[in-house]
């Protein structure tokens, strides 16, 4: 599974608090034109491409699908602003939407406007995860001031205009119809249809709350909510996206001793022509054996090679900084160097390199198989 999370953001000021908590980021340009920075988010140092989709659903779902197709993410996680629709939720804290209405579907009628309700609920999985950052509290440890926002979780109705009243018929158009909506804004329907469009992938939308939608939105700008409560999302989303990557996503089996089963084995049984050669197969948690087979020391040469091309995709697709690359290319020259003059030394190196590319899964799969082949070699 991937090890990195898609963070998307309507507006720069909700950019730039998660850039804020970003080491190396590097450029990232799609075909289309899209511009995403991909670094590093924490301590833990995993993986992040960050996004700005602008205003509104309709761009938000189809630059979401576009991130979602580009970096095949573990998580999605939108993060910015929202208005509060229940008193109960104050300035400054944060709304995690347990579900996502599109509240602007509807049938007009000689007697009037009906209600098509749409929503998306946030995945069992990514609900359980976000509920136990929620519990543990340790997310708002880093705050300026000390402050220590609280967090809701339920539901969030996504629009297409900025609902700035109590009063207007929008406004109780959302009472009747959406009336357990905590937080209100214009993105999310559009981020959670796309999750929903690319099946098991998690995605989860993070509000800090910066008005009350009460026709006092410009007055709560003037006192700096915004920048304080996206501030307070960006910290809960940094800790919600490592949980959800240290959790190891929907779909992943528990290992023994995690409260599942152990993970069994399956033999996959390959037939290959010519100078083809099958290598290790399949989905495998836990330790992976693999058979002792003395190969010509041409074929392992031939597999530094194909580790080089590797190498280059990842650093391509952003999965590898500038200067991680490099060293990995030194340990496979290494490598080289030690298979031409007899093979001692060839572990150690493939080892260095393994080290290197832990984070990028692929990479680490092939360098561990290398290290088996150089093995059978000794």
């Amino acid at each position: 599974m991937s090890d990195l999370v898609v963070i998307l953001t309507a507006m720069n000021l909700e950019y730039e608090a998660v850039r804020d908590r970003m080491t190396s980021p590097r450029t990232h340009r799609h075909p289309a034109g899209t511009l995403f920075e991909v670094g590093r988010l924490g301590t833990g140092g995993f993986r992040v491409a960050l996004g700005l989709v602008g205003k509104g659903n309709h761009p938000a779902a189809v630059l979401a699908e576009r991130a979602m197709a580009e970096f095949s993410p573990a998580a999605v996680l939108f993060v910015g602003v929202a208005g509060a629709l229940w008193p109960s939720v104050e300035l400054g804290d944060v709304v995690v939407a347990s579900q996502v209405y599109a509240y602007h579907g509807g049938t007009s009628e000689d007697d009037g406007l009906r209600s098509r309700p749409r929503g998306w609920e946030t995945s069992h999985a990514a609900a359980q995860v976000a509920q136990r950052v929620i519990r543990t509290g340790s997310w708002a440890g880093g705050l300026p001031g000390g402050v220590r926002p609280r967090v809701h979780f339920g539901p969030i109705a996504a629009g297409e205009i900025v609902q700035d009243s109590a009063v207007s018929a929008q406004a109780g158009w959302i009472r009747q119809h959406y009336n357990d909506a905590l937080a209100v804004e214009m993105e999310a329907a559009g981020v959670a249809q796309a999750g929903h469009l690319n099946g098991a992938l998690p995605v989860v939308v993070v509000r800090g709350i910066s008005d009350r939608a009460d026709g006092e939105k410009a007055a709560r700008d003037g006192e700096n909510w915004q920048p304080r409560a996206v501030v307070h999302a960006a910290a809960f989303a940094a800790a919600l996206a490592a949980e959800l990557v240290a959790d190891g996503g929907p779909g992943r089996p528990a290992a023994s001793g995690e409260g599942g089963p152990a993970a069994t084995s399956t033999t996959h049984t390959n037939v290959a022509g010519g100078n083809a050669r099958v290598g290790n197969q399949g989905t495998n948690y836990g330790d992976i054996t693999f058979e002792r087979g003395v190969l010509p020391p041409t074929d392992v040469a031939a597999g530094l090679a194909d580790l080089r091309g590797l190498l280059e995709r990842a650093h391509h697709a952003g999965e590898l900084d500038p200067e991680t690359c490099a060293a990995a290319k030194a340990e496979i020259d290494a490598a080289s160097r030690c298979l031409a003059q007899g093979g001692s030394g060839l572990v150690v190196a493939l080892k260095r390199l393994r080290g290197l590319v832990t984070d990028v899964a692929d990479l680490a799969a092939r360098a561990t198989g290398m290290i088996a082949v150089a093995k059978s070699l000794s």
